[in-house]
């Protein structure tokens, strides 16, 4: 630490007769791991004779037990000793030490050689040492020469400037301490000394601007302080003193929040404006520091003359400066801020109008490669931000990203305020994503406000504000996509900025506010009661953190109101919803009129009334909720994105007070805005889904007959695959999906009742299965377009495969990953993003080629109804809680026959679901998702006593198939005209496949029956059934009708007895051996390969040489993540997700002898979410599946008899080939061989088999 001596020669020291360097107190006896029981924190120094006044030195703490002096003692020649006195932080004396200068002189003068010295010690359990190194000066040396100062000053500007182009910290540490020197070594009462003092508090509170360490601005203020006081009245330096005082009283403010300090920079700035002339070229300047020191304590007050007066001050700097001028740009970049502080609280457009105008004139005047010229744009999109907010004008905000953009780009790497732009942009692109929810806006702003904490270093004063800014857009993120990783992320950062946060900084309550917003949305998500405990207690603690008269206290209050709603919604504690209202009311009188945050006030507090009136019924509470938040809409620009969101809030209200009072207006009224936000232009998708939803719901309850519903559920239908888009993982995609599960059925029950089955067809098949159609669209045959641009369809070809690993392979982030792991991901998602983007642009490329209009575009009835299948219908179920309805697909018809099922609905099917999986789990055959099916247990056990009035002889199992044949099944048949075929003529029968829907597609409809008494009769003996997760997923198939190369015509079998973790299987291995002596037999290509045998890698590499593959192992699915369902093997898992990706182009037939392998999720039973489905998506025309466990036996012996079927009824002309066109028949060939009797033992045997495809 020698820089107090590297710069000052010896002969420039003057009167000092000693002086003492290199400084340090070292503690003797530290703990093993370094650490002391004291910290130190001055030293006092008394010279002997003297004044009586000790004199001060700050000690830094450089190292554990280390403490060092940044400076040097100097001690007067006729110093005869001197007394030192170390003192701790909790302002004790530690120690004590008497020196003796005139033995130190006498020992050696000029000497390098450290002396030191052991202290006397208040406390024994420390021990101190101080060390020093002296200069001994000749007595006539007394006068401290300019040069010295004047050398030390000159050097900082040097270090200054080094810290300005590199952004070292260091090299302002230098300059620092120089400057320091400088005013050490200047006496009182030197004309320079002012000039030094001003210096180094100009650069204290630039370190602190950087580093927001408190005793930087404490320390620069007072050298200003001082520097102020050493000036007489009338020198020409006081007005600029008394600016830099004020500057760093504004600064001091910002991080404290103390009133009396903006209030002292007012006064000392206004003091400095008068001091200067009119007339004098630097009085613009002055006035402009006025003006943001007004602004400044508007921010805090709300005071309007404050802002009204910042403006008119700023605006007469403008005046008098003439064009031309370098500081011009600055002049207007500082009114546009104020205008802009002006429009925030009056909403005035002409305001943000003119800040736009005057901070584009700013950056018109500032040429290319001027330093401030990135921050002028920065500063002209925060303003462009703030208008788009108050009119949604998406002009401003595309502009507003446009030049933030290009401040981010023309800041050099490392500067210092790059963070700060990032962090803006972030907001804007923030502010873009809540107006149109593209979530490519939301996923780039996480990205560079992420840029912007990773390139800011730690106790960076400006930390605070970016990791809160990074907060509220993961926050934000959260509530499009519900990624419950971006919620955990919101709180960690926010906590994070909250705990770096010190007690009295003036945005700490802005930061707890938030952090209480985010703990809010998880509770709402996991219903967590700790989350909405603590989300409450910070926005609390925000709120008595904020002085009366705030600005931003009405937000705390409105904040806190929305948490206490969320609690009473939770707990139904009445005294939270009447908390909760107190404190919406109180924000809502607390902002002014025409203030652009009101109409949210007034919608949260309309929402609180609401909550009361459900619970007390208190017609009054329903009367004020309307009110307020029929003002909150009137206040509302139209376009406004949150507009959606309050008028379904509104029309809840109307119907609510409706269901009180029955008067046909309120009616009215409610379904006039739920389709007013359902047909919204902006918005979030989710609320003008909701309010789609809602604005049929009415309709149908109302007006049961209404042509709008219709176009209420168009709407509707059409919002599902925006919400669950393809930019979204396909985990993502599901958990979108829980909440719009049933979405499709009620439209398709509301078209039933409409007459219209030709919309029920087209709104089953656009909103159920979703991604496997998503993924179907992404492998669409691209034949017809490449006649017609080759190159537009291989680029779609390209996008797809991409955009499919994309949604399979992405990782997600978590609260424990390092910050640079978690920008890896998110420029995963911003990639993933555009790819969807790409995708999207690609299509509407092809729908503008003639004849191709419609490309990938959702069906209408018409078309879904081509190629169907000859042999038989498709039968669509679809169940709601409002009816029960068939939906028959004959090929040669334009549209569905209609076959309404009146004796059946959704409980029952709820019902029989329970009594069926009941017996399943008495007999051990669901083994899995226990935990799950609890609810269903209950059911069951609640649906006992309807069960037992069926007939005397009826088990459960007998009475579930029964109901499904008399409430369902032979309805549709008769519908159909089917009839039992006569056994003596050997003819066949026809083929069914059934589609159901909800609940029924977790019951056996091809089992349906009556298998007791001497009038049974079941659907074996009308028609040979199979299962499709959609109809297109079918007539895609018929269409796309191809040949399988001979060369890989056969049949893979694989056997994996003893996968790791799994218990043993050893029946597969005589299962496969069977099978592959038949294929022997009948001269069928096949190949045999049993567990070790068998790679993951050769597996895949074996199936796509043969067309069929038979999969005898344990099946594991994964309702959470589809594509990681997967086939356990001896070497690892085969996973669906691999499956997919391989290209498998002759693939026809998967038997999957496994567990549950067609079973569903009970949450997404629309999405088809079971490893038959997913082998379908794969490419596999026909797939077997079971629909629960299956024995060793069984598995066997329809396995057997399933390919001795299909050996003996091959084509002559196929030579070794084998392909399953027959599986369909030969599966219902199988079971009816396993049919020994019609007990419930085997009916629970046969049941499980099920053929999908083809």
């Amino acid at each position: 630490m020698d820089q107090q001596s590297s710069l000052v020669a010896d002969d420039a020291l003057g009167k000092s007769q000693y002086v003492m360097t290199d400084i340090i107190f070292e503690c003797t006896n530290t703990h093993e791991d370094g650490r002391t029981s004291i910290n130190l924190v001055d030293l006092w120094v008394m010279e002997t004779p003297g004044e009586g006044q000790a004199k001060l030195y700050p000690l830094t703490n450089a190292s554990p037990g280390r403490w060092e002096v940044n400076g040097f003692i100097e001690i007067l020649a006729d110093t005869d000793a001197i007394d030192c006195i170390i003192k701790s932080d909790e302002e004790e004396d530690v120690g004590f030490l008497h020196l003796d200068m005139k033995e130190i002189r006498g020992t050696g003068a000029n000497s390098d050689e450290e002396r030191s010295r052991e202290m006397e010690m208040f406390f024994e359990q420390a021990r101190l040492t101080m060390r020093w190194k002296g200069v001994v000066i000749p007595s006539e040396r007394h006068q401290i020469e300019d040069a010295m100062a004047a050398q030390l000053n000159d050097y900082a500007w040097n270090q200054e400037y080094a810290f300005e182009q590199t952004g070292d910290l260091s090299a302002l540490a230098e300059a620092i301490s120089c400057l320091r020197q400088a005013v050490d070594v200047t006496p009182e009462g030197h004309s320079e000394l002012p000039v030094y003092l001003c210096h180094l508090g100009v650069t204290l509170n630039r370190r602190f601007e950087r580093m927001g360490e408190l005793t930087d601005i404490l320390e620069a203020i007072s050298c200003l302080r001082q520097a102020v006081d050493v000036t007489p009245e009338g020198h020409s330096e006081l007005p600029v003193y008394l600016c830099h005082l004020g500057v760093t009283l504004m600064r001091r403010f910002e991080r404290m929040g103390e009133l009396t300090d903006i209030l002292e920079a007012i006064s000392v700035q206004q003091e400095a404006a008068d001091l200067i002339p009119e007339g004098h070229a630097d009085l613009p300047g002055f006035l402009t520091n006025v003006g943001n020191s007004l602004t400044l304590r508007f921010e805090r007050t709300g005071e309007l003359s404050d802002i009204t007066n910042a403006i008119a001050v700023q605006e007469k700097a403008l005046d008098l400066t003439p064009q031309g001028d370098a500081d011009l740009p600055s002049y207007l970049n500082n009114l546009g801020n104020s205008l802009t502080c002006r429009f925030e609280r009056t909403g005035e457009l002409s305001d943000i109008t003119n800040a736009i105008a005057v901070r584009q004139k700013a950056v018109d005047l500032t040429p290319q490669g001027h330093a401030d010229l990135p921050a002028y744009l920065n500063n002209l999109g925060g303003s462009l931000t703030q208008r788009f907010e108050r009119t949604g004008e998406i002009a401003d905000i595309m502009s507003a990203i446009a030049v933030q953009q290009k401040a981010v780009d023309v800041t050099p790497q490392g500067h210092v305020d790059l963070p700060s732009y990032l962090n803006n942009l972030g907001n804007s692109l923030t502010c873009r994503f809540e107006r149109t929810g593209e979530l490519s806006d939301i996923t780039n702003a996480i990205a560079v406000q992420q840029k912007a904490v990773d390139v800011t270093p730690q106790g960076h004063a400006n930390l605070l504000a970016y990791l809160n800014s990074l907060g509220n857009s993961l926050a934000d993120r959260f509530e499009r996509t519900g990624e419950i990783a971006d919620i955990m992320s919101a709180i960690a950062v926010q906590q994070q900025g909250v705990n770096l946060t010190p007690k009295g900084h003036a945005e700490l309550p802005g930061y707890l506010s938030n952090l209480g917003g985010s703990l809010t949305g998880r509770f709402e998500r996991m219903g967590e009661i700790a989350d909405i405990m603590s989300a409450i207690a910070v926005q609390q603690q925000a709120v008595n953190l904020t002085p009366k008269g705030h600005a931003e206290l009405p937000g705390y209050l409105s904040n806190l109101g929305v948490s206490l709603t969320r609690r009473f919604e939770r707990t139904g504690e009445l005294s939270d919803i009447t908390s909760a209202i107190a404190v919406h009311q109180k924000a809502v009188d607390l902002t002014p009129q025409g203030h652009v945050d009101l109409p949210a006030c007034l919608n949260n507090l309309g929402t609180s009334f609401n909550c009361r009136f459900e619970r007390t019924g208190e017609l009054a509470d329903i009367t004020s909720a309307i009110r307020v938040q029929q003002k909150a809409v009137d206040l509302t620009p139209k376009g406004h994105a949150v507009l959606p969101d309050q008028l379904n809030n509104l029309g809840d209200r109307f119907y609510g007070r409706f269901g009180s009072s029955g008067k046909p207006a309120d009616l009215e009224e409610a379904i006039s805005c739920h389709k007013t936000a359902a047909m919204s232009t902006a918005g979030r998708p989710r609320a003008k889904l909701e309010a789609a939803h809602l604005w049929a719901r009415t309709l149908i309850r109302h007006h049961s007959q209404s042509p709008e519903i219709i176009p209420a559920f168009d709407i509707a239908i059409g919002l599902v695959a925006i919400i669950a888009g393809l930019e979204q993982t396909l985990k993502g995609r599901y958990t979108q999906l829980e909440s719009t599960s049933t979405l499709a059925l009620e439209a398709a029950a509301a078209a039933c009742a409409l007459g219209r089955p030709d919309k029920a067809l087209e709104w089953l098949e656009q909103g159920r299965c979703l991604v496997w159609n998503q993924l179907n669209n992404l492998r669409t045959p691209l034949d017809d377009l490449r006649i017609q641009d080759e190159i537009l369809a291989q680029d779609i070809a390209d996008v797809s495969k991409q955009l499919e690993h994309a949604g399979s392979s992405r990782g997600q982030s978590h609260v424990d990953m390092p910050l640079s792991e978690t920008i890896s991901l998110e420029d995963e998602a911003r990639s993933h993003l555009d790819l969807a983007r790409r995708w999207d642009d690609l299509l509407r490329k092809a729908r503008a080629i003639p004849g191709f209009e419609s490309f990938l575009m959702p069906l209408p009835c018409s078309t879904i109804m081509q190629h169907l299948p000859e042999s038989g219908p498709i039968v669509v179920i679809n169940i709601n809680k409002r009816r029960c309805d068939a939906l028959a697909l004959l090929a040669g018809l334009d549209e569905p026959l209609h076959i309404p099922l009146p004796n059946f609905s959704i409980e029952t099917a709820g019902d029989y679901r329970a009594a069926l999986d009941s017996r399943l789990r008495a007999r051990q055959l669901r083994t899995r998702e226990v935990e799950d099916m609890a609810p269903l247990l209950d059911e069951a056990r609640t649906a006992g006593p309807r069960l037992k009035k069926c007939r005397v002889n009826d088990d459960p199992v007998h009475h579930v198939l029964r109901g499904l044949w008399e409430k369902v099944v032979k309805p549709i048949l008769d519908g159909l005209g089917f009839s039992i075929l006569d056994q003596s003529s050997r003819g066949l029968l026809p083929r069914l496949w059934w589609c159901p829907t909800g609940p029924l597609s977790f019951l056996p409809l091809h089992a349906a029956g009556i298998y007791q008494g001497s009038a049974s009769e079941c659907v074996f003996d009308y028609v040979v059934s199979s299962y499709m997760p959609t109809v297109t997923s079918l007539t895609d198939r018929v269409k796309n009708h191809r040949s399988i190369d001979a060369k890989a015509a056969g049949l893979l079998l694989t056997s994996q007895p003893n996968a790791p973790g799994a218990p043993p299987i050893p029946g597969t291995t005589k299962e496969i051996r069977a099978i592959a002596e038949r294929a022997e037999k009948n001269g069928v290509r096949a190949k045999k390969l049993e567990g070790d045998e068998i790679s993951i890698e050769a597996c895949l590499e074996e199936m796509k040489d043969f067309s069929s593959v038979h999969l005898a192992c344990h099946g594991s699915q994964n309702a959470a993540e589809p594509l990681q369902s997967r086939f356990l093997f001896h070497q690892g898992s085969l996973e669906l997700g691999t499956i997919l990706k391989s290209n498998l182009k002759n693939a026809d037939l998967a038997f999957l002898s496994a567990c549950q392998t067609s079973t569903g999720q009970e949450k997404l039973a629309d999405e088809a979410v079971h490893l038959a489905a997913g082998m379908l998506a794969a490419g596999y025309r026909r797939v077997i599946g079971t629909m629960w466990s299956i024995g060793d036996a069984p598995a066997q012996q329809v396995a057997i008899t399933f390919y001795e079927y299909l050996f003996s009824h091959r084509d002559g002309t196929s030579g070794t080939g084998f392909d399953g066109t027959h599986s369909a028949v030969a599966l219902h060939h199988a079971t009816h061989q396993l049919r020994l009797d019609d007990s419930e033992h085997s009916l629970l045997t046969w049941i499980p088999f099920v053929h999908f495809g083809y």
